[in-house]
């Protein structure tokens, strides 16, 4: 092998290395994407922590208004916490209103059960919007990660396989959540707060991973998204190129115009002045001649 062969294998090997490394950086990008747009390890606390409060108060005191209230000041206190790091209160608010609203109809009714209401109600009606959006050909899981992965709404249109994996994904959304409902309404039905409440809490976070998981594998097995932000930037800068050149082009013909045109100008003027010398009259040859 010559020296030239060892270097073309030797750029083609590092060329590779450059392209494995920013696949693996891409993919790692892409799930921590995936974690974080369904809350994270954060928005597991925030979801879970407070029904967690409220069954063990409740277990522990049977009093429906401070097990509440305890649970609601500390959902406050994990958007405060949140809000002082400067990150994103989306998941926060929502917890804080689920625990609100759980808080009032549990006091309101007395029936410490009505606590987990509104968030099974929640859950229920989560689970039926993944249903249908994977049944219309719609799957809520694409639209959710397609801003956040770059690629819009491109999988429907211009990557089926993407279609058909973010369709899995939605079926799985929806399936494990309908079962998670199938759980809890009986208990809430016929069992009681405290039973609710554990399993409840039980279920908060399995679920949750196991739906982020298969999210991940169906999306491992498909094409990677099409960023869409990336095609648009280069489609502006190809405009603002194609621009330049067009004023370059524009200012090149103008220049040409103008020189051309005093060049006519200076033929024209020079053919006017020659015109206008032969036109004056000469001294007469008589007056010329002497006496």
């Amino acid at each position: 092998m010559t020296s030239d062969d060892k270097r073309t294998s030797t750029d083609q090997d590092t060329a590779g290395g450059d392209d494995a490394a920013a696949s693996a950086r891409g993919r790692a990008a892409a799930d921590t994407a995936l974690l974080e747009a369904f809350g994270g390890v954060r928005g597991m606390v925030d979801t879970t922590v407070p029904g967690l409060v409220f069954v063990l108060f409740y277990t522990i005191k049977r009093d429906i208004h401070l097990a509440a209230i305890t649970a609601l000041g500390v959902t406050v206190l994990l958007a405060v916490a949140r809000l002082i790091r400067k990150e994103t209160l989306k998941h926060a608010f929502s917890g804080v209103f689920g625990v609100a609203f759980g808080a009032v109809f549990a006091m309101m009714s007395g029936d410490a059960k009505n606590f987990y209401l509104p968030g099974m109600l929640y859950t229920l009606g989560l689970s039926v919007a993944y249903i249908l959006s994977a049944v219309l050909r719609f799957p809520l899981i694409g639209v959710l990660l397609g801003p956040i992965l770059k690629e819009n709404l491109s999988w429907r249109t211009r990557n089926p396989g993407r279609f058909t994996a973010y369709t899995k994904a939605t079926w799985a959304w929806g399936l494990i959540l309908l079962g998670k409902s199938a759980i809890l309404f009986p208990l809430y039905w016929w069992g009681d707060a405290t039973q609710l409440g554990w399993v409840k809490v039980a279920l908060g976070i399995p679920p949750f991973l196991l739906c982020v998981y298969l999210t991940w594998i169906f999306l491992a097995k498909a094409p990677p998204p099409i960023d869409v932000i990336a095609e648009m930037e280069a489609e502006e800068k190809a405009e603002r190129e194609r621009e330049r050149a067009r004023q370059a082009a524009g200012a090149a013909e103008a220049s040409v115009t103008q020189a051309l045109d005093e060049w006519t100008d200076g033929i024209v003027d020079r053919a006017r002045a020659e015109t206008a010398e032969r036109q004056q009259p000469g001294p007469h040859p008589a007056a010329d001649r002497p006496h």
